[in-house]
């Protein structure tokens, strides 16, 4: 059990440094690239990457990582009193609320509601400033989730050596 333990840590830290990564970028300068060139443009290129990612590696990496950390919390939980057990609870915990519930819930409907606008229309550019706003805020929220949560999982494996 705790060569798995082990090994669900490693997933966690390594997995959601590598997704927080992902929401830095988008949220230090994909974004504000994306908010520089015409909204028809911004628009076109972020529904090419929201349909991109859904075929890339990112998506097994996500649910993977939020397989690990909903694990990591359950473990956690039944195992109050091992070493590193509150920081799996944290990583886990911050980590499902702060990236997976906040994508699910916050970002997912606001790629749907920009993949439904015509580009070229009239409403594209009140919906492109919503859009960017929204998006953006809530990819902070992930940005800093999928931080806490990784050093939270470094932080247990540290207790656990």
């Amino acid at each position: 059990m705790d060569t798995a333990i082990t090994a669900s840590l490693w997933i966690g830290a390594i997995g959601c440094g590598l997704l927080g990564g992902v929401f830095f970028a988008f949220s230090s300068f994909i974004m504000r690239a994306l908010a520089a060139i015409a909204p028809a443009a911004g628009i076109a290129a972020m529904n090419a990457i929201n349909r991109v990612i859904l075929r890339s590696w990112f998506m097994p990496l996500f649910w993977i990582t939020t397989l690990a950390g909903l694990i990591l919390a359950g473990i956690a939980m039944a195992r109050w009193d091992a070493p590193g057990a509150a920081a799996m609870l944290l990583g886990g915990a911050v980590h499902f609320v702060g990236m997976f519930v906040c994508t699910v819930a916050l970002n997912v409907p606001l790629n749907n509601a920009l993949a439904a606008v015509d580009s070229a229309g009239d409403a594209a550019l009140p919906v492109w400033q919503r859009y960017r706003r929204d998006w953006t805020r809530w990819n902070h929220v992930r940005t800093l989730a999928c931080a806490v949560a990784s050093a939270s999982f470094v932080l247990a494996l540290l207790q656990r050596a």
